[in-house]
């Protein structure tokens, strides 16, 4: 849905929305997002029915208020992405505050090859800037068939330092080639990739199919997972990046716990 928002007139709108107050662009931000609830209606029943089947404690208001405020954060986060791609590193610096960074340090100190464990929430590229501004990190992302939303994606992914983007046609010896090297991986998991690498385990309580790719990164380069999640605050607060203590007992022998183990830290 987000690479048909992003015509060249909408990237230039994005452009120029990005020199006001971080509270406006919030505010209009939330605006969009109630438009896109309204006129995205495939996207906004998945939505629901999501609801539906993970919170059935919910009534449907409940559920329909949740869906609103996923869509408002939705809209924001489009908006904020111009003053990732565009802004200031002085104003990226204030907008992105990170916990828990030293941890990574040490880790790096003792040439421990590193995945951040990153879930596909809205702050995920508010959170890969903050990291890209601090290491050289190394990311696997899917190239957008809209070629403006490519052009200006991949190029504000690199802005700063020297960043290495694979794609999945790369293959998992690259990326685990590039920890080694001392680059740590910012891994976004996907729960539904393509069956053959896939497997079913727990989810919100619903079997889910969901890749194995975590546990089998972690023991071929000899990687620490840890854990890794940006927060969108409220208003014109900015995003907080939260780095968790690395996971200790990861992996197993067992991809199956393994993977159980991601997704009930994701819920």
């Amino acid at each position: 849905m987000l690479s048909r928002l992003f015509s060249p007139p909408a990237v230039a709108l994005l452009w120029l929305l990005h020199f006001l107050p971080l509270r406006i662009l919030a505010f209009l931000g939330r605006g969009l997002g109630r438009l896109l609830y309204y006129l995205a209606r495939r996207r906004r029943m998945i939505a629901t029915v999501n609801l539906a089947w993970c919170f059935p404690e919910l009534n449907e208001a409940q559920r329909i208020q949740l869906a609103k405020a996923n869509f408002e954060a939705l809209g924001r986060s489009i908006l904020d992405r111009g003053i990732i791609w565009w802004g200031s590193r002085e104003r990226i610096l204030r907008l992105i505050k990170v916990d828990g960074e030293e941890k990574l340090h040490a880790l790096l100190a003792a040439k421990r090859p590193i995945i951040l464990l990153v879930p596909h929430f809205f702050g995920l590229d508010a959170g890969a800037m903050a990291m890209s501004m601090r290491f050289d990190v190394v990311t696997i992302y899917a190239p957008q068939r809209n070629a403006v939303f490519e052009r200006v994606f991949y190029k504000g992914r690199r802005r700063f330092g020297n960043q290495l983007m694979l794609t999945r046609q790369d293959g998992a010896r690259a990326t685990v080639k590039a920890m080694k090297s001392g680059r740590p991986f910012y891994y976004l998991p996907d729960l539904n990739y393509r069956r053959r690498d896939s497997i079913f385990v727990p989810f919100f309580g619903i079997q889910t199919a969901t890749i194995s790719g975590l546990s089998r990164l972690s023991k071929a380069a000899g990687a620490a997972v840890v854990p890794c999640v940006t927060r969108m605050l409220p208003g014109g607060q900015g995003y907080r990046v939260e780095i968790g203590d690395p996971w200790a007992d990861f992996p197993t022998d067992d991809v199956v716990a393994d993977t159980t183990r991601m997704n009930a830290w994701i819920e």
